[in-house]
C-alpha cells in the first residue's frame, strides 16, 4: 500500500516497459513528490470537491495522491460532512499503463472519510468529454514534438470550433488539453498542471496565452530552475500552474525554486491563498511578449545604445533536406557512385565539424579529406545517367515520400539558399555561438544562416567581434527559450527580434581598438589558441559603450 503513495509504482513500469512503446505514446511520469503538491491545491481552498477530472492519467500518480490527501489533511469536518464521495475520471489512450492503472487504484483503500469512486476512460481526451465541468482537474498531459503529434489538424481543428480561438500548427499538445482543461473548470473549481514552460516564451504560445489571460483563472506558475530534468529523457523544463476559477482577485505570482524540495515551503503560500498574493495582475500580463521577463533577469534593460538585429541582416534556418543520409555526400561516396562534380555543393551538416569561430577554406578541406559528408546533391536535371540512376534507387528506397520531399517538386531539389557570411548556433548550453563563415559553404539546420545587408557586411568584422562577447550572448538570452539540463535554443525569429550593440555610436578610435583585438583574436585561432584575454578586452570595451 505504501509503494502506491510514492514513485514506485512508475520506477517498475519503467523498468518493465519499452522506450519505444513509452515515447509512442509521450509517458513521462511525474515525480510523486510533485504530485503531492499539486493535489494538495486542487483540494484546498475548503471547497466541496465532488468531481476531479485527470486527462492523461498514466499510472494514477495524482489519484493516489489524492487518495493520501484526503486522509492526512487536515480538511475541515463541515466538507466532509457535505460529500460524502467523490467522482474521478481518468483519460488515457495507452491500454496496456490503463490496465496496470486500473489495477493497482483497486488496491487502494478507501478514505475513511470519502469514497472515491475512479473510472478510467481508454478514449482520446481531446476529442471526448466536452460537456462535463469539474470541481478539480489535475494532470501531466503527453509532450510531442508538434511533429509527431498524432492527429495534430483535427485536435486544432476540434480545439478551433469548440474554443473559438486559431492556433498555429506549431502548438504542442499540452497547450491543447491545458486549453480544453480550462474551459471545463467548474466556478470555484481548481486546476493544476504541470507542463513544459517553452510555450511561454515561444511565438505559438502568444494565442495560448491570452486565452488564459482572458479566462482571469490563472494564480501561479511555478518554474523549476535547476539544472537536472524533472522527467526522465525529456530534454524539456518543467513548470506547474496552478488556476482557480472564483473572482476573489485577479493576480498572478511567478514563483522559481531551485530543487523539489522548495515545494514544503510553497504548501504554506498555497494554502492560505487567496491571501499575501499581490504580483502581477492579469490585465498587466501581454500575451504577445516572452513571460520570462516576468519570472527572470533580463539583460536588454540594463544597457542603451542598442538596436533591433534587422538593421543589420536577418536570421533565417538552414537547409533542411527531410533525409540527410541520402542528399549529403562524402569524397568516397562520390567516387564510388561516379557522379560527376556539378551535381555538388559543399556544406556543413553537424556542428561537430566546426571547431572554431571561424570557419576557413582549410577547415572545409581537411573535413573532405577526412572523408566527412560536407557534399550535398544539387541534382537540378537529370542528363548524367549516374544520377538518373541515384535519382531512381531514392526512389525505390521510398526517400521522395518522406514528409520534405514529398512537398517538394521534384521532390530531390534541395532549397535554395546561399552561403551564410555568418552561422549561428540552433542549441547551445553556455551561450550562443556564433561562426564566421570565411570558407563560403552551406549549412544544413544545425546552424541558422546569418544574411546580412549592405551596412552590415561593411562591418561585418567589427559586429562580428561584437558577437563573438558575452555581454552581446547575454543580450541574445533575453529570447532564448529553454529546456531540460540547461540546453537553450533560438529559433530564427527569437534572434531577429533580439538587439544589437548600434555600430554607429562606436567611435573610430574604438572602432581601430576592436578590430585590432579581433585580429589578435584570429590569428590565435589559426594557431589552435583561442585567446580568451583578447575576448575579455573586447567584452569590455562593448560595455563601456553600451552603458
Amino acid at each position: 500500500m505504501d509503494d502506491l503513495f510514492s514513485h514506485h509504482l512508475e520506477e517498475s513500469y519503467i523498468v518493465q516497459s519499452t522506450l519505444e512503446h513509452r515515447q509512442k505514446y509521450a509517458q513521462f511520469f511525474t515525480p510523486y513528490r510533485i504530485a503531492q503538491f499539486m493535489a494538495a491545491w486542487v483540494l484546498g481552498g475548503d471547497r466541496e470537491v465532488q468531481s476531479i477530472l485527470d486527462p492523461a492519467v498514466g499510472l494514477g500518480v495524482f489519484i493516489r495522491a489524492v487518495r493520501e490527501h484526503l486522509e492526512t489533511s487536515k480538511i475541515s469536518p463541515e466538507i466532509f460532512l457535505k460529500i460524502s464521495q467523490i467522482n474521478i475520471k481518468g483519460y488515457d489512450l495507452d491500454p496496456q499503463i490503463l490496465s496496470i492503472a486500473q489495477r493497482e487504484l483497486n488496491n487502494l483503500d478507501q478514505s475513511p472519510n470519502v469514497q472515491l469512486n475512479i473510472q478510467l476512460l481508454g478514449k482520446d481526451y481531446l476529442f471526448h468529454d466536452w460537456e462535463y465541468k469539474y470541481d478539480a482537474i489535475i494532470g501531466n498531459p503527453p509532450y510531442f514534438r508538434f511533429q509527431d503529434f498524432p492527429n495534430r489538424h483535427l485536435a486544432l481543428q476540434e480545439l478551433s470550433d469548440r474554443l473559438g480561438i486559431k492556433l498555429s500548427g506549431f502548438t504542442n499538445i499540452y497547450a491543447l488539453f491545458l486549453l480544453k482543461s480550462i474551459h471545463q473548470l467548474k466556478e470555484n473549481g481548481r486546476c493544476a498542471y504541470i507542463i513544459p514552460s517553452e510555450f511561454l516564451n515561444a511565438n505559438y504560445g502568444k494565442v495560448v496565452k491570452q486565452y488564459l489571460l482572458d479566462h482571469g483563472y490563472l494564480r501561479y506558475i511555478i518554474i523549476f530552475n535547476f539544472q537536472e530534468n524533472i522527467f526522465d529523457r525529456a530534454i524539456t523544463t518543467s513548470s506547474i500552474f496552478l488556476f482557480s476559477h472564483h473572482r476573489q482577485n485577479s493576480t498572478v505570482e511567478f514563483i522559481n525554486i531551485t530543487s523539489i524540495e522548495d515545494l514544503d515551503n510553497l504548501l504554506q503560500k498555497i494554502n492560505i491563498y487567496p491571501s499575501q498574493q499581490e504580483i502581477f495582475t492579469h490585465k498587466h500580463l501581454k500575451a504577445g511578449i516572452k513571460w520570462r521577463s516576468y519570472y527572470q533577469e533580463t539583460h536588454t534593460d540594463k544597457y542603451q545604445n542598442l538596436v533591433n538585429f534587422s538593421t543589420y541582416g536577418k536570421v533565417s534556418r538552414g537547409i533542411a533536406t527531410g533525409a540527410n543520409d541520402y542528399f549529403l555526400f562524402s569524397s568516397k561516396k562520390i567516387r564510388e557512385l561516379q557522379i560527376p562534380p556539378q551535381y555538388f555543393l559543399t556544406i556543413v551538416g553537424r556542428a561537430s565539424q566546426v571547431a572554431s569561430s571561424i570557419f576557413t577554406q582549410q577547415d572545409f578541406e581537411q573535413l573532405a579529406i577526412n572523408n566527412k559528408s560536407v557534399f550535398i546533391l544539387n541534382a537540378q536535371d537529370l542528363e548524367n545517367p549516374q544520377i538518373k540512376e541515384y535519382i531512381l534507387w531514392g526512389e525505390r528506397q521510398g526517400i521522395h515520400q518522406k514528409y520534405l520531399t514529398s512537398h517538394r517538386r521534384p521532390w530531390y531539389a534541395i532549397e535554395r539558399r546561399l552561403p551564410a557570411p555568418i552561422w549561428v548556433s540552433v542549441f547551445s548550453r553556455g551561450g550562443l555561438k556564433f561562426i564566421k563563415n570565411e570558407a563560403g559553404v552551406r549549412n544544413l539546420t544545425t546552424f541558422h544562416c546569418v544574411y546580412l545587408n549592405a551596412l552590415g557586411l561593411a562591418n561585418i568584422d567589427l559586429l562580428f567581434a561584437y558577437l563573438l562577447t558575452d555581454v552581446a550572448k547575454n543580450i541574445f538570452a533575453d529570447q532564448r527559450r529553454e529546456y531540460g539540463g540547461g540546453l537553450e535554443k533560438f529559433e530564427p525569429n527569437d534572434l531577429n527580434h533580439s538587439k544589437v550593440i548600434n555600430l554607429e555610436v562606436i567611435s573610430p578610435s574604438a572602432t581601430i581598438e576592436i578590430l585590432s583585438y579581433y585580429q589578435k583574436y584570429r590569428n590565435s585561432l589559426e594557431d589552435s589558441q583561442q585567446n580568451s584575454e583578447v575576448l575579455d578586452r573586447l567584452n569590455s570595451i562593448f560595455i563601456d559603450i553600451l552603458k
